[in-house]
Order: structure tokens, then C-alpha cells, then sequence
């Protein structure tokens, strides 16, 4: 418990300290990256060694166990317990008086060989760092910390190993009191083995008829309590549960959410498919030469209408169940979420044409629409914060739950983040920019984030079926996410003519957002606890898993790119997209898909096929790896590059590869919407197949006088 708390303190005072130092002053000739760095492995060697104390000192007990005299009253217990085939085997080798198998001997050697294999492993010397690279930047330090965790998996791994080792040293114990007591049997006389084990096996072989209770006539459901399967299902996937239909839903609210979930699916597709071809193109850059299909101009196109169509639409659609469900009230109004539905896709449609066109608003990244297209945007959120906060207003519930708390505060937040975007007056010189800066990432971390984890608050206790772990915990995120994240915006722009003590504040405050991701991914982790076995048959928690996953390394990596070190290489490279897929990818859509599965079959009383969520999962997972890691790694190389005064066009030759894999990447993703549509295509759409009972019971009441064809003659 004591680890608990120091470490996010180590993640919050860390960035701070190291922000106060000189550029080059945290390097590893300074004696206090040294000590942190002694630090860390003597954490993480002492969590070994306790680990394996506690192994080896069972196995020590056991072992002293074997030279007391309390050790022939174990033997005997053994004997005692042996089942009625053993007793069997027994007998037999009394009668034929065999020798014992020699066997044991040879298990007990190899496994006292392998035993040793991982103390070679133990006693290899690490290398010493470089010096004189890079590495010893503070902002490095922070990413390379990161980069660590798998090497952390490793030890971990290597734990694992010496703990399998000592399992065999344990067997091979085993193995040895295995020998005493077939040499303890065999020495039982005559008279305890008539005595004692021939009735014991009597007894052991008696078996019920397994009818006692029921008798011998067959089973009848006259209560029609049993519903019993006459389908197998597919053998090459494993059976997931199935959602049970929610009842006392409002038809007319399921219907507006459907349409939300649909229309976003629909722009998921429309917006990726256009990211699809953008991959492409960094491969074939000679694909087209159409204007309106410019790289320049298509490329907002992507970003935006995933933006506010996709992520925007399965949110608010979202948003309408929860909140009337978290405050056992209807709706306030259907008729305010279709007009809220109307204002957005048409933004959305509006925008998309105008910036194919080359209207847009002079470049500002996620801010390319126009003022009257954003507008309609504008009025489809007030719709919503109306509707919420009225529905809100008259709950029956006395306590606001926290799902309300995170998605009102997104909507409000959003609200006053675009109208700072887009009026005039300070939209001139650096003024420009810092706005720009504050729009951009607030988009992301004060809408997106903060109304999505609002939804999973809701979803994911509901589908675990158990409370969430600390309420307390989701309060603490919420304020600090509020405090932090609305400070972090001119990260972006480090080393501009921003003033500097504003580019300080925002990495102070990027580093600071190491509180709300760790009390937030320790909330949704301590949930899972004690229902991690629910995952195997589930196939909405897997994409819950992935999404805390990615909450946390994406969240903590844009801690490190905040720091004026690591911003300095990757800066202008891919990187940057490669953390905005790794976030709005990993997060944003591994969350809404979940919730998604988890929402729709309870609404429609319809579940996709088990075997197309699955490619949807492992495609994207797949897909989004390949696309992001290959970036990062590529992007680094090309910063570091630029930092040596190499030309332009090196760095492009270098990311050719890279940008296969992008592409490689993006098709998987791509495709793994599409298995999305589908599946939301078999959830929603209506069934036209005739119910051959209902069909007869339908003519039975319509006509009383219903005479059978076959009594017609």
C-alpha cells in the first residue's frame, strides 16, 4: 500500500524537478541520474526477492518437514486417502511383488538440471550506458522510463522463471516423498491392508443409480422453465454470454439512440475510408491529382468528421441512455435529441464539402471548419446540455452519479472552448496561436476524454455486474483532469515566441496529469478485481481492457512529449500522429465499440456474430499497433537526424518504410471497421423472416374457425 502511494507522487514531483534543471543538467554523468536509476532496479529487485523469499521459505518449511518423526504420520495419512484405483494398483503389486520404477530417479535429475538454467541467466554483466548521447536529457529520461515497461515485463517474466524453478525443486521434493511412501506401502503388513484398504476400496467403488431423487420416469417441462439449445454455435470460436434484453426502455429513446450509434458508425466508416486512402497515398503519392482530393484537403476531412461525427455522435447517443437510466427518469425530451442529431450531421455534412472544396478556416488543426458550419455543431451540443441538465434536474435519485458529473462538464467545456476558437477579436498574431493551442488539445482531453469516461463509469461496473471500485478515486480525476489538463494546450508550441513562463506552465501541467490517468486507470484495473475471469466470456470486456491499456500509456506518453528535450526531436515529425492515433484510437474507439456491444443488443434483443466482433477486435488491436510503434520508432530516427543538420529529404527517404507499415496498419484498421458496420447491421436491422408460431397462433386468433388443410379432405 505504501507503493501505491509513492508512486504517483514520483510521477508528479519527477517532471517538476526535472523541469527546473538546466537542458543538458540530467544526463547520465550527474550522480543523481545515477541514483534514480539505482532507484528504480533496487524497486523492482526487491519485489523479486520478497516474492521468491516467500517461495523458498514454503519450500524450506517442507523440506524440514521431511527429517522430523511427525513425517510417518503423513505417510499414513497418505494412505488413507488413496482413491480406489490406486488401492487397486496396489494390491496388484503386492501379488506380483514387482520392483518399484526407477522412473522418479530420472525426473528428480532433470529437474534438479534445469533448476539452474536461470542463474546463468542472473549472472550476465549489463552493459554501461553511453554517456555522451542523448539519454541524458531530462525529457528523455521520462520516455525512456516508459519504454521501460516492457523490460519490466521482462523481469517479471524472469520472476516467473525462477518461481517455475522452484516449483520444480518442489516437485522434485515431491517426487523424493513419493518414493517414501511406495517404500512405506510396501511395507504395510497383510493384515492392515484386509483390514483397512480392501474396504476402503468397497466402499470408494459403491455408486449411486443417479436416480434417487428423481426416479426412473422421464423429465417434463410442463412449466416450460427450460430453454434448451438445439444449436452447437461455431466450434472455431469460443462461446461468449449473451446480453439480456433491457426492459422498460422507452421505445421512442431507443429509437434516437440507435440512430445516434448508426449515424456515427456510418461516419466512422465515411471518415476512415478517406484515412485509408491518405495512407495509401504516402506510398503512392501519384495516385490522383484531383484538387478535391488533395492530401491538404482530405486530410481534415479524416480528422474531422471522425471528430465530430463518429467519436461526437457515439458519445451524445450514449449520453441519451445513461443519463435517464443514472436518474430513473425519461428523457426530458426526445424531440431536442433529434434536433440535436440533425444539427451535427449536417455540420458534419456541410463541413466536409466545404473543406473538399477548399473553404476552411485558415489551417488551425481540428479547427478547419468554418464559423456557420461549427455553429450548427454549437447548437447540436446546447441541445444536448439542455436536455441533459433538464432530465438531470428532475432525477428521483438523490445523489448526482459520476457518469453525469463527466459528460455535463464535457459538454459545457466544449461549448466554451469553441466560442474562445472562434470569435474574432483575439484571433490575430500569437493570440491566434495560443488559442489555437488551448482549442486543440482541450478537444481532446475536455470533450473526448472527459465525456467517454463518463460512459465507461456507467458501462463498465454494468457489465462486470459489480460496483465501481472508488468513488472517491473517480472525484479526485475529475477536478485534477480540470485543473491540469486546461493548462496544457501550448505544449504544443514550445520553443515558439509564445512567452516562455506559459510554455513552462503547460509541461508543469502535463506533468501534473500523471494524478487523474493514475487514479483513473487504478479505478478501472481495482473494478476488474475479483471478476477477471469474466474477460474469456465476454466480448465487450476485452475492449474495455485494451482501452484502460491505452488511457494509461497513450495519456503518459503525452506527458513526455511535453518536456522541451523530447519535444525538441519529435516535434513536426510523425510522432505526433502516432500519439493522436494511439488516443483517439486506443481510448476514444476502444471504449465507445465496447460500450457500443455492450448497449445495442440489450436495445434491439439482436447480438452480432461472436466470430466478426472478434476480427473487429483483433484487426484493430493489430492494426493500430502496427500503425503507431513502426511511426514512433521511424519518427524518432528522423528527429534525431534533423538535430544533426541532415537535409530534408533524408528524413523522407527514412520514413519510407515506416509509412508502409502506416499503411499496412491503416488497412487493418479500416478493415476492422468495416466488420463493425456489419455488425451493427445484423444488431439493428429488423428481421423480415416469418415465425411460423407466431404465424399460426396470429390465424388461430384471427379465424376461431381455422379448419387444418389435412382434415379439409
Amino acid at each position: 500500500m505504501k507503493c501505491l502511494v509513492i508512486i504517483p507522487l514520483l510521477f508528479t514531483a519527477f517532471p517538476l524537478w526535472a523541469q527546473g534543471m538546466k537542458p543538458s543538467a540530467f544526463s547520465f554523468e550527474s550522480k543523481e541520474a545515477w541514483l534514480w536509476l539505482m532507484l528504480i532496479i533496487a524497486l523492482m529487485l526487491l519485489i523479486a526477492a520478497v516474492m521468491l523469499k516467500e517461495k523458498v521459505s514454503a519450500l524450506t518449511s517442507n523440506y524440514k518437514k521431511h527429517k522430523t518423526e511427525a513425517y510417518k504420520e503423513k505417510l499414513k495419512e497418505y494412505t488413507q486417502q488413496l482413491n480406489s484405483k490406486q488401492i487397486e494398483q496396489l494390491l496388484q503389486h503386492r501379488n506380483k511383488k514387482s520392483f518399484r520404477n526407477a522412473g522418479n530417479i530420472l525426473l528428480i535429475f532433470f529437474a534438479s538440471l534445469f533448476i539452474f538454467l536461470p542463474g546463468s541467466l542472473i549472472a550476465q554483466t549489463p552493459e554501461k550506458p553511453d554517456a555522451s548521447s542523448l539519454l541524458g536529457e531530462g525529457g528523455i529520461i521520462i520516455t525512456i522510463i516508459l519504454i521501460l515497461i516492457p523490460i519490466l515485463a521482462g523481469l517479471i517474466l524472469l520472476t516467473i522463471k525462477i518461481s517455475n524453478a522452484i516449483n520444480r525443486q518442489r516437485n522434485k521434493m515431491r517426487l523424493e516423498e513419493a518414493a517414501k511412501l511406495a517404500e512405506y506401502l510396501e511395507t504395510l503388513p497383510d493384515e492392515e491392508i484386509n483390514d483397512v484398504l480392501k474396504k476402503r476400496k468397497e466402499a470408494l467403488d459403491y455408486s449411486l443409480t443417479h436416480n434417487e431423487l428423481s426416479g426412473s420416469e422421464p423429465a417434463e417441462d410442463s412449466r416450460g422453465l427450460l430453454n434448451i439449445s438445439q444449436e452447437p454455435g461455431m466450434p472455431i470460436v469460443a462461446i461468449k454470454k449473451k446480453a439480456l434484453p433491457r426492459p422498460n426502455i422507452d421505445p421512442a429513446l431507443s429509437r434516437l439512440v440507435l440512430w445516434y450509434l448508426g449515424c456515427a458508425a456510418f461516419w466512422l466508416l465515411f471518415g476512415t475510408t478517406i484515412g485509408e486512402y491518405l495512407g495509401i497515398k504516402f506510398v503512392a503519392p501519384d495516385a490522383d491529382h484531383v484538387s478535391w482530393l488533395s492530401f491538404g484537403r482530405l486530410r481534415p476531412v479524416h480528422t474531422n468528421s471522425v471528430f465530430w461525427g463518429w467519436a461526437s455522435l457515439g458519445m451524445l447517443g450514449l449520453g441519451n441512455y445513461i443519463v435517464p437510466r443514472v436518474s430513473n427518469v425519461k428523457m426530458y425530451s426526445i424531440k431536442l435529441g433529434w434536433y440535436a442529431l440533425f444539427f451535427i450531421n449536417a455540420a458534419v455534412i456541410i463541413g466536409s464539402v466545404c473543406l473538399m472544396a477548399g473553404i476552411n478556416n485558415g489551417g488551425g488543426e481540428y479547427r478547419e471548419y468554418i464559423w456557420p458550419v461549427m455553429l450548427l455543431f454549437g447548437i447540436g451540443l446546447a441541445l444536448s446540455l439542455i436536455n441533459y441538465i433538464k432530465t438531470i434536474a428532475v432525477r428521483t435519485t438523490k445523489e448526482i452519479y459520476i457518469s453525469n458529473w463527466y459528460m455535463v462538464s464535457a459538454i459545457i467545456f466544449t461549448i466554451v472552448i469553441s466560442l474562445t476558437a472562434y470569435i474574432p477579436s483575439w484571433q490575430n498574431g500569437l493570440g491566434e496561436t495560443i488559442v489555437q493551442g488551448y482549442y486543440m488539445h482541450q478537444g481532446v482531453g475536455m470533450w473526448f476524454m472527459l465525456f467517454t469516461l463518463g460512459i465507461v463509469y456507467y458501462f463498465l461496473p454494468q457489465q462486470l455486474n459489480k460496483p465501481i471500485y472508488s468513488y472517491s478515486l473517480g472525484i479526485l480525476a475529475f477536478w485534477t483532469q480540470i485543473l491540469f489538463y486546461t493548462l496544457i494546450g501550448t505544449h504544443h508550441f514550445v520553443f515558439s515566441a509564445i512567452p516562455w513562463w506559459l510554455q513552462t506552465v503547460a509541461i508543469v501541467g502535463s506533468g501534473g496529469m500523471a494524478i487523474p490517468v493514475i487514479a483513473g486507470t487504478t479505478n478501472f484495473l481495482m473494478t476488474f478485481k475479483g471478476a477477471w475471469y469474466k474477460i474469456k466470456d465476454s466480448y465487450t470486456l476485452p475492449f474495455f481492457l485494451v482501452g484502460i491499456i491505452f488511457y494509461f500509456t497513450g495519456s503518459m506518453q503525452g506527458t513526455a512529449e511535453a518536456f522541451r528535450s523530447t519535444n525538441l526531436i519529435w516535434h513536426f515529425t510523425d510522432f505526433t500522429v502516432a500519439h493522436s492515433h494511439l488516443t483517439m484510437y486506443g481510448i476514444i474507439s476502444f471504449f465507445l465499440w465496447a460500450c457500443i456491444y455492450a448497449v445495442v443488443p440489450r436495445l434491439t434483443g439482436k447480438e452480432a456474430p461472436q466470430i466478426t466482433v472478434g476480427a473487429h477486435f483483433w484487426m484493430a488491436l493489430i492494426g493500430l499497433l502496427f500503425y503507431t510503434v513502426p511511426l514512433m520508432y521511424g519518427s524518432t530516427l528522423k528527429g534525431l537526424l534533423w538535430l544533426n543538420g541532415k537535409p530534408f529529404m533524408d528524413g523522407v527517404k527514412l520514413m519510407e518504410p515506416y509509412w508502409l507499415w502506416r499503411a499496412i496498419g491503416g488497412t487493418l484498421m479500416w478493415l476492422s471497421h468495416v466488420f463493425f458496420a456489419y455488425n451493427m447491421y445484423k444488431m439493428i436491422k429488423r428481421t423480415n423472416e416469418v415465425d411460423v408460431k407466431s404465424s399460426a397462433i396470429q390465424q388461430l386468433e384471427k379465424d376461431s374457425s381455422f379448419i387444418s388443410p389435412a382434415k379439409s379432405y
